[in-house]
């Protein structure tokens, strides 16, 4: 199974993700941002991360690009419920800086379980 980092400023996301990933079997670290993801990422490098894209400080297009440039290889998942300009905006932009999948929010746990199968090589 897959470790996965999820960043999210909101627990309640972070909590729903946690828990519908743990119960496939992967591992589960949380990041409220992206200043905090980069933390975690010194301690463990995951095989995935899941960002959301509007978040205080470091925010997920920034996540994005530093991911990128530090690891390019890493599979991201970018999720948004959008912010002053919407998240097709948000979503595009961050396909553009790297992002293999993105999701508006709110998506199916189904099809975001399918794509983390599908860039983990693993069962979602």
């Amino acid at each position: 199974m897959a470790r996965i980092l999820v960043v999210d400023d909101e627990p309640q996301m972070r909590e729903l993700l946690r828990v519908a990933l743990e119960g496939r079997g992967h591992t589960v670290d949380q990041a409220a941002d992206g200043r905090e993801a980069f933390l975690r990422l010194a301690k463990h490098q995951p095989d995935l991360v899941i960002t959301d894209l509007v978040m205080p400080d470091m925010e997920g297009l920034e996540t994005i690009q530093a991911l990128r440039g530090k690891f390019p290889t890493l599979p991201i998942i970018a999720i948004s419920g959008g912010g002053r300009i919407g998240p097709e905006t948000y979503l595009s932009m961050a396909s553009q800086f790297g992002a293999e999948r993105t999701f508006a929010k709110p998506f199916r746990m189904t099809e975001l379980l399918t794509a983390v199968q599908e860039l983990t090589g693993g069962t979602a």
